[in-house]
């Protein structure tokens, strides 16, 4: 513990990024953190450590967590590791130590590197599809970029947050006499200020659509599939583009988007955000869950929305003056196909790759609807010690008629820190403090656990240890470093 305390902190990249995102000066910013600009100068040149005094000083004076600086950025070690362990830079290796160099040094070219494998990676993904098709390529999946950007603000938008609070309040206010719930206010408020109406209509007339806009006829049309939780999301989805469409568009325009696929993308992410944040307003919502424990079915049963809208809600709570559990979300298909992944917290994502199979979230579909629970360990990663996760998942139904499918679940797995789980009524009864662990990895190709019998593949650093005379309980044991 006294190694940890008395560890200096060279955060000089994150500051310096910290500087440029509020358009300060090195001479600015040091005259409102009392220091003089030659300081500030050496500790964003990594020649000094940042002291107690000084990140307390900059908390009070921008209003930053300082839990983000000493979380890693966009890129990190682990995730420019994982990039190198591609097959394509077979025979290229780089010392750690020189990845860290590059990061903190160069931290826009780490970042281009990313989002220049991130368009390789998809592409060829993409060719790989076409020649088992036989048909061409399309335009690239702008899907990754928009995740990134959503991670690399914690999953949260204040913004949103503040317009969804204020719109909730005034549906409240001019709710119809005798009329309950979220829709009816909803509805009346589409039809008489923006002149739209709702209509459910059968599934054989919708067809491939759950949710389709009729621009000429001015009216929201919905699917029978759809739920009462899916129906209530769908029409707050159309209120929040009908009433902030400007204020989103902007968002869309400062994200500064790489093509107009990734900017329509992102819009509708933006979009899904607001509507949370009317059906689910922040303080009403961050509220229950702090007294419920995170109860989601008591936040389902407050808010009328399914268990993945409030867990998915439960991973945007950063307000700083009332935060919180940092949790993250995956949610996996039973091929394990990965179509959702957030983080309040700082959970090391495998971005290229799926999760462990160690993990319990892939059990769930043992048991549909049921939560399980487990506790698991992360390795070393950047010189940060082992952490201890708190996580819980379960199946969720798809929404809307699929009719080349038989509408199989997903999974939902979410978690927190294993410091935060006395906080959770799912944890309760649990032995937290000598819990039972449970040792997960990263992607394959990048983990060291050994011995592990549900291992893919060899570690890209790491040479095979095959033995003619003995089997290993891996399938691809490898040589100790």
């Amino acid at each position: 513990m006294q190694d940890n305390a008395d560890r200096k902190l060279f955060l000089g990249a994150r500051l310096k990024r910290v500087r440029r995102d509020l358009g300060l000066t090195q001479t600015a910013m040091a005259e409102d953190l009392g220091v003089s600009p030659s300081y500030l100068n050496h500790i964003e040149r990594n020649q000094r450590p940042v002291s107690a005094q000084l990140l307390l000083k900059l908390a009070e004076t921008y209003d930053v967590d300082l839990r983000t600086l000493n979380q890693s950025g966009a890129v990190d070690a682990a995730r420019l590791s994982e990039i190198l362990a591609d097959p394509v830079f077979k025979g290229f290796s780089a010392p750690r130590h020189e990845l860290m160099q590059a990061i903190e040094e160069a931290p826009a070219v780490a970042e281009a590197l990313l989002r220049l494998y991130q368009t390789f990676d998809d592409q060829r993904a993409r060719m790989r599809a076409a020649n088992e098709q036989g048909e061409g390529l399309d335009d690239g999946a702008p899907a990754d970029w928009v995740r990134e950007y959503l991670q690399s603000r914690g999953n949260h938008f204040p913004e949103l947050d503040t317009l969804g609070e204020t719109l909730f309040a005034a549906l409240q206010h001019d709710r119809p006499a005798h009329a309950e719930g979220f829709e009816p206010a909803a509805r009346q408020r589409l039809a008489a200020r923006h002149g739209l109406t709702v209509r459910t209509l059968p599934a054989e007339v919708m067809v491939q659509w759950t949710r389709r806009f009729d621009l000429h006829m001015r009216r929201l049309l919905l699917s029978e599939t759809l739920g009462p939780s899916s129906r209530a999301f769908a029409i707050a989805y159309q209120l929040a583009l009908s009433e902030h469409g400007p204020e989103l568009n902007a968002m869309v325009e400062a994200a500064n988007t790489p093509d107009e696929p990734t900017r329509n993308l992102l819009k509708v992410a933006l979009t899904n955000t607001l509507a949370a944040a009317i059906l689910m307003p922040y303080a009403a919502f961050q509220r229950l869950a702090e007294e419920s424990r995170y109860d989601i079915s008591r936040l389902q049963a407050k808010f009328g929305v399914s268990y993945e809208q409030a867990a998915h809600r439960l991973t945007t709570l950063s307000r700083p003056s009332a935060r919180g559990v940092p949790f993250f979300l995956m949610r996996v298909d039973q091929a394990g196909n990965i179509s959702k992944r957030y983080a309040t917290g700082a959970f090391p994502f495998s971005r290229f790759g799926g999760a462990c199979p160690r993990w319990r979230l892939h059990s769930a579909f043992r048991t549909p609807g049921r939560i399980i629970t487990q506790i698991i360990e992360t390795p070393e990663q950047d010189g940060k010690p082992a952490s201890r996760w708190f996580t819980f998942a379960r199946t969720v139904s798809r929404q809307g008629h699929d009719v080349m499918g038989d509408n199989q679940d997903l999974a939902i797995g979410m978690g927190c820190e294993l410091q935060h789980a006395h906080r959770l009524i799912h944890a309760q009864g649990l032995d937290l403090t000598h819990p039972e662990v449970t040792p997960i990895g990263p992607a394959c190709r990048l983990c060291h656990r050994h011995p592990c019998a549900e291992r893919a593949a060899a570690p890209i650093d790491r040479p095979l240890a095959v033995d003619d005379w003995a089997k290993s309980v891996s399938p691809y044991p490898f040589a100790p470093a």
